[in-house]
């Protein structure tokens, strides 16, 4: 089969579908890949390094979205590649269709066969392809509020970790999921005052087993959030409704609440954001402020790290591009209920139930609709 990897063309988004080690990968079980040139090349991956893993050149998108039967990519596409998707093409990314209903018709009209990381599941219902870049996230979170928090950037002027005569700062992890673990070990690991707030006692009980006193469980229906986001200095919304968009649960009156130059990461806004105030930025023009309190909501953050990401991606991802190129999509979803609940849209149906709520469209069940394509 024969695979594409367009170059990302998001603001600011460096990384790329395939490693040069997932393609001689695919090559080796006869498939052919074409990346675009110096598609790689922001994530550290040159040319050549491609072409010893057996993979083609190619010198524009036109000619890999024309020419491939299966595109895997990184990000949703945008407006212009959505042009370029052909009936019955295969189309493997994140896409994030809750909190995009033009992405989604446009991609209903290609009558493509559109598969979301974010959405496949593994035997233990997690989220086996979202979880790489979710951790990444999480680390990074805490990584730019920390930033955020200093005098130049329009933070409160603090150092997350304190000093000797200095109060740590209090960090507020909105959610217990993978985003808050992995933002929870870089905020204990600089010793800020850490809370996580989750629904799940269950969970709660997990985290406190991780990091023991290094932070403080709250579960959700048992607290005043009031009270803790107008404590917080480092707010991070890291709650996730897999395929959904995210739930609002800080409110305008809550931000207003919060000290003057205090920090919202906001990591769900892929998702359309956890924080009413939030919208999406960019790498270039990370931050905003509203009511006094700065708003990081970078809707690509793993793209600054663009090789840890692309690894951490493609160790995930492979396995299932591998299943696709050799058995063909019908078969490889047929055969994985998992991975057919990451198929979002299928040749103009919508496949996935909160996509299809959000937006007004007819749900089409994915297992039935495989199912009955096979027989």
């Amino acid at each position: 089969m024969k695979i594409g990897v367009p170059k990302e063309i998001k603001p600011q988004e460096n990384r790329i579908g395939l490693t040069p080690e997932s393609v001689k990968i695919l090559v080796s079980e006869g498939h052919e890949v074409l990346v675009e040139n110096n598609g790689g090349f922001e994530a550290g991956f040159e040319n050549d390094q491609y072409t010893n893993a057996g993979a083609k050149i190619v010198n524009s998108a036109a000619d890999i979205f024309n020419d491939a039967e299966i595109i895997v990519k990184v990000k949703e596409p945008l407006s212009n590649e959505v042009k370029m998707i052909r009936e019955n093409q295969i189309v493997f990314t994140y896409l994030h269709l809750a909190a995009a209903k033009e992405l989604t018709q446009g991609l209903i009209n290609s009558k493509s066969v559109c598969i979301a990381y974010e959405t496949v599941t593994d035997n233990n219902g997690r989220l086996p392809l979202l979880a790489p870049m979710s951790a990444v996230a999480g680390r990074m979170s805490v990584q730019a509020g920390a930033h955020c928090l200093e005098k130049n950037q329009k933070g409160r002027g603090i150092l997350l970790g304190g000093a000797p005569g200095g109060e740590p700062a209090n960090v507020l992890i909105l959610g217990g999921g993978v985003v808050g673990e992995n933002a929870a070990i870089i905020a204990t690991g600089m010793r800020a005052k850490v809370h996580i707030v989750d629904k799940s006692e269950a969970r709660l009980k997990q985290l406190v087993q991780i990091f023991g006193d290094k932070i403080i469980p709250e579960q959700s229906d048992k607290i005043d959030l009031n009270k803790l986001v107008s404590e917080a200095d480092l707010l991070v919304g890291g709650v996730l409704i897999p395929g959904a968009e995210a739930p609002k649960l800080v409110t305008k009156n809550m931000i207003k609440l919060m000290k003057r130059g205090s920090v919202i990461v906001d990591v769900a806004i892929d998702q359309g954001g956890c924080v009413e105030t939030s919208k999406p930025t960019t790498h270039g023009d990370p931050t905003y402020i509203v009511d006094n309190v700065v708003h990081y909501c970078v809707a690509n953050m793993p793209g600054a790290v663009p090789m840890t990401s692309t690894y951490a991606l493609n160790n995930a991802t492979i396995p299932y591009v591998l299943s696709l190129a050799n058995n063909g999509f019908n078969e490889a979803l047929s055969l994985d209920d998992g991975f057919c609940e990451g198929l979002n849209i299928h040749t103009g149906k919508v496949t996935i139930a909160a996509v299809a709520e959000e937006h007004g469209y007819e749900y089409h069940n994915p297992i039935d609709l495989i199912k009955g394509l096979s027989e």
